[in-house]
């Protein structure tokens, strides 16, 4: 079970690579259509930026502020050998929570969408933590 938790990690962090990605190729373009001036990047002022460069910025910020408590669920399952299918269930649900997000938020950006994504990721995060509780005292 622990390969298939390392699996979702491993997609998790292959999804902020990515995003970084997009988001490099999208600042350099915006740069190179002088749609940003360069001195913009010295303190990352990029509120004039175009619609695309922002949210590409913003949806690599997010891939460090939810997926945090993921990672340290992950930790706390491989520690407590807490490992199972219900484990792996929600950590893969998670990550899968999290691409949709994200080519959502790069993609079309439907707001609505967007949010209805992020909750139901943080939500499978939450039943997470109350099973890794609920198993913990019950042992």
């Amino acid at each position: 079970m622990e390969k298939w938790l390392f699996l979702a990690v491993l997609t998790q962090v292959l999804l902020t690579f990515v995003v970084m990605f997009i988001m490099g190729r999208r600042r350099f373009a915006a740069a190179k259509n002088k749609q940003i001036e360069l001195s913009a990047f010295k303190t990352m002022s990029l509120e004039s930026a175009p619609e695309p460069v922002i949210a590409a910025g913003r949806n690599f910020l997010t891939q460090f502020e939810l997926p945090v408590l993921f990672y340290v669920a992950i930790l706390m399952c491989l520690q407590l050998n807490l490992t199972g299918w219900f484990s792996v269930g929600c950590a893969s649900v998670f990550v899968i929570s999290r691409i949709i997000h994200s080519v959502i938020h790069l993609g079309h950006n439907d707001v609505v969408k967007r949010y209805k994504s992020f909750v139901f990721g943080a939500f499978v995060l939450l039943v997470w933590w109350m099973g890794i509780t609920v198993q913990l005292m019950l042992r």
